[in-house]
């Protein structure tokens, strides 16, 4: 056997005995919704060509599951689609071991996928389980809720300027910020936390303002931020260009924390590592202050 089937059994088929069938079966448990999203990672668009294989393994499983997060959901299965220029098994080993610390670390089974020849993209689907009623949407936020954020802003951002040479602050921060990009941390559990509790969720992927506003739209709303209480990690807050890190925490994305609304009244029981950085007003929500785009105007 060799070609696609022979790389899909070598490197796959470890993974899970249900791989193998054209299709995969998935059982929710009684009283809960399926919930499903799917996301693309396109070399030179979302990571360099000099990125760790590792890296990109785990970083695929992980900020699939940040959209389970932001929907409040229990992570149920994974499926991978795989374009990639040739099967390099020097490539394949290190990436699908990152895959499978992912997948082993937040209790994911992969039950299917594909692969194929051409510029490298990874594509991962994820599916969960959310009670019926109670997923976190986008629409909802009320006027006068509270906003909230999960963690620090624009650490991905600066850790691009890591990897291009371009880090402006201590060298002992930058293996903390390429942390944060390649392993940012899906707020499952938080999610889970605020079924019953937000009004509207999302996570932070393209921006935080960017986010915000695509909040502030779908639910009718203005998202109103005050940019001096967005929370920074140390690592940013050592940068003295106070412009550039105003970039980075309001317009950077792939972060991955949570955006989320909250009745005023609730505020009390919002987990305490959650900042709160604004509030929800009356009038029409406009997308502004940047974010990433792939089709910008």
């Amino acid at each position: 056997m060799t070609g696609e089937f022979a790389l899909i059994q070598q490197y796959f088929y470890p993974f899970s005995e249900k791989l193998g069938d054209d299709c995969a079966a998935l059982e929710v448990p009684p009283g809960m919704r399926l919930v499903t999203s799917i996301d693309s990672l396109v070399e030179n668009t979302h990571f360099p060509p000099e990125a760790p294989p590792r890296e990109l393994g785990y970083r695929a499983v992980v900020t699939a599951l940040s959209d389970l997060a932001a929907a409040g959901a229990q992570p149920l299965a994974f499926t991978l689609a795989l374009t990639m220029p040739d099967g390099d098994a020097a490539w394949l080993e290190p990436f699908t071991g990152g895959l499978r610390e992912a997948l082993d670390t937040f209790n994911v089974e992969l039950i299917g996928g594909d692969t194929t020849q051409g510029p490298l993209t990874i594509t991962a689907a994820v599916f969960g389980a959310v009670p019926e009623q109670q997923m976190l949407q986008r629409r909802g936020a009320r006027v006068g809720d509270q906003i909230h954020v999960s963690g620090p802003m624009g650490d991905a951002a600066a850790a691009l300027c890591v990897m291009q040479g371009r880090w402006p602050g201590a060298r002992k921060h930058r293996q903390y910020l390429l942390d944060r990009f390649y392993r940012p941390t899906p707020r499952l559990e938080l999610g889970r936390k605020l079924l019953g509790l937000a009004s509207a969720a999302i996570d932070i992927s393209d921006g935080l303002l960017a986010d915000a506003g695509r909040v502030g739209q779908a639910s009718g709303v203005r998202l109103i931020i005050d940019e001096n209480r967005v929370p920074l990690s140390p690592a940013l807050r050592s940068v003295t260009d106070r412009d550039l890190v105003r970039t980075w925490a309001l317009s950077g994305g792939d972060d991955y924390e949570l955006l989320f609304t909250v009745a005023a009244a609730d505020a009390h029981r919002v987990p305490g590592q959650c900042t709160c950085i604004g509030e929800v007003v009356a009038g029409e929500e406009q997308v502004t202050g940047g974010g990433y785009s792939h089709f910008p105007p």
